[in-house]
């Protein structure tokens, strides 16, 4: 996930607040955001859709911008276009669902064929070929080079764009992709040929001979989604209309090759608030949203609702900008990995997961939470290696000079004192930052809140112009989903990460990481993952806190969702759904 909100992040308050695959409702209906009509009057083939308070998708071109690269965007895309390659809730390939039916590779890692299975076809009829495969690459390197008019958010992931030499067709359904070095076979597959989403070239392919003109088109329709190139897809479902800010509606795909869909509309519902979501579901007019966390107490008023708790693959934290043009003079303070570990002992993990997540949360101190298990995290880091403990904290800035000067910790002249840009969240999400606040402050630590919109703190939360902002938060913290399903986190960490919008720079930590792309037994790329993610706990990149789990609603009468729900990808499959009688 990218970044971005979860309530659905978009991974992006509260990790597990805003999931925009957080479900509620009663039952189905065909309404208008916030319309009071019964959804058990309402249509049995339509359902309405919680998106996260004050979310819109905005991006809906399927090889994602790293600045669109939000878990609300993968989600409503996803239900569009059919990666290459789908993953099941082990985080192992499902060839089943994929659109290939094997992948072939050679002992070094340097060369893979995969043998399209043309069980799926776009909605116009004509089948999915390689030379559409070769397309979605040819996008993907472009947008990954200097001075693109945008940038692809699977730069830096899955060894794009250095490690690929070539990619390319063999008749019609096989593509030949040839790398430069040795790679673990494990690590590509997931996080470099998972990246692939066939693009129809009939359609996409404007300008032939000038890849430039051919992102500055797409960019212009990206948030178009009723442009007429979006009317050919393969996924189970198109876009059928919208109005910004309050829905967004799609209708079957008549042509998919996957499993056939009895809900034949999708309504997906902007939220103003935690408050007008709630409302929606215990008025029945949301079929699948999301409990918020201010409204646990209530929970029971949701009587026609079912309440399940399902963690993403991925883990929160607050970001904290290393750049030497950061306010205050406080980036190269927070390069410093002493300071981050005394901000990482002033987290009240267990006072957060009380208070704010009602016990449906998680104590986290790395680069993985240990929920949903997977074979891909390491035991060492389960629990956080810091633990809440401000005394301990303020006493290890005190042996390295800080001094508390009219209660503010001071060193050389420089104050830690600095504001939380934090995406507004409701009371939870307020909740959260009061405790951070607390703990900090025990240390000498002067921080102020400063709630703005999602969108305005995603936006400004980067390199681009660091003198911005010192810590950003939002509710969906990081998810291991498009584009990078093997949780290296070199996206996110290394320093050339497209999503590194910290400016974290370590070169241990990219020695590391690029350790865990090289080949080798399943024991030893294991290993390799494994000591990447321990040194990343250790050093406290960016400042851990507790990864709550998604609350998700569904009307009692909407059967199919778990089984349409994959925590790995994260994306809805709302075909599997369908409403009893």
């Amino acid at each position: 996930m990218k970044l971005g909100a979860k309530a659905v992040t978009g991974s992006l308050a509260l990790a597990s607040l805003s999931l925009f695959v957080a479900g509620c409702g009663q039952s189905s209906v065909a309404a208008p955001a916030h319309s009071h009509k019964s959804a058990r009057t309402a249509s049995q083939t339509t359902a309405v859709i919680a998106l996260p308070v004050q979310n819109s998708p905005n991006w809906f071109f399927p090889l994602i911008s790293a600045s669109g690269l939000i878990d609300v965007n993968i989600s409503l895309d996803g239900i569009m276009y059919r990666p290459l390659i789908m993953f099941n809730n082990h985080d192992q390939v499902d060839y089943s669902r994929s659109l290939v039916s094997n992948i072939q590779y050679n002992p070094s890692g340097t060369r893979y064929v995969l043998t399209l299975n043309h069980k799926y076809q776009w909605s116009n009829g004509q089948p999915i070929t390689a030379q559409d495969v070769v397309f979605s690459y040819n996008i993907m390197r472009a947008a990954s080079q200097p001075k693109a008019p945008w940038v692809y958010g699977g730069d830096g992931v899955g060894g794009l764009p250095t490690r690929w030499s070539s990619v390319t067709a063999s008749g019609s359904d096989k593509v030949i992709v040839t790398l430069n070095t040795p790679s673990n076979q494990t690590w590509f597959i997931h996080n470099g040929l998972g990246q692939l989403v066939p693009l129809p070239v009939s359609v996409w392919n404007k300008d032939p001979h000038n890849m430039t003109k051919e992102l500055q088109f797409i960019q212009s329709v990206a948030n178009s989604p009723t442009n007429p190139v979006y009317k050919v897809v393969d996924g189970a479902y198109m876009m059928q209309s919208y109005q910004p800010n309050q829905n967004w509606t799609f209708v079957v795909n008549p042509k998919f090759g996957g499993h056939k869909a009895q809900i034949k509309k999708l309504i997906f519902q902007y939220e103003t608030s935690d408050t007008a979501e709630f409302l929606g579901l215990k008025n029945g007019i949301i079929s699948y949203g999301y409990l918020p966390q201010s409204e646990w107490n209530a929970r029971r008023a949701l009587s026609n609702d079912v309440l399940t708790a399902s963690y993403h693959y991925g883990f929160n934290y607050v970001l904290v900008n290393q750049n030497a043009k950061a306010p205050g003079g406080l980036g190269p303070v927070f390069q410093q990995a002493y300071v981050r570990r005394a901000l990482e002992m002033g987290v009240n993990q267990p006072g957060i997961i009380k208070n704010v997540f009602h016990g449906e949360a998680i104590p986290e101190g790395g680069p993985l939470g240990s929920r949903p298990a997977t074979p891909y995290g390491n035991p060492a880091i389960a629990k956080p290696l810091f633990l809440y403990n401000p005394k301990a904290g303020k006493a290890l800035l005190e042996a390295h000079g800080w001094h508390e000067v009219n209660g503010v910790m001071t060193k050389n002249g420089v104050k830690l004192s600095f504001s939380i840009d934090a995406a507004a969240s409701g009371i939870s999400g307020t909740d959260l930052m009061t405790l951070l606040k607390q703990g900090w402050a025990q240390e000498g630590i002067q921080v102020a809140i400063n709630e703005q919109p999602f969108d305005t703190v995603f936006s400004e939360a980067n390199q681009f112009d660091p003198t911005k902002w010192s810590m950003s938060y939002w509710p969906d913290g990081w998810t291991y989903d498009y584009p990078d399903w093997y949780p290296t986190g070199g996206a996110l960490f290394s320093s050339a990460g497209a999503s590194n919008f910290p400016g974290y720079s370590n070169p241990q930590m990219d020695a590391l990481i690029k350790k865990s792309y090289e080949p080798g037994t399943t024991k030893q790329t294991q290993k390799a993952l494994f000591a990447y993610q321990l040194y990343n706990a250790k050093q406290v990149p960016f400042i851990f806190l507790p990864w709550g789990a998604d609350l998700i609603e569904h009307a009692k009468n909407l059967q199919g969702t778990h089984q349409g729900y994959n925590p790995i990808m994260q994306v809805l499959y709302p075909e599997y759904w369908h409403f009893s009688k």
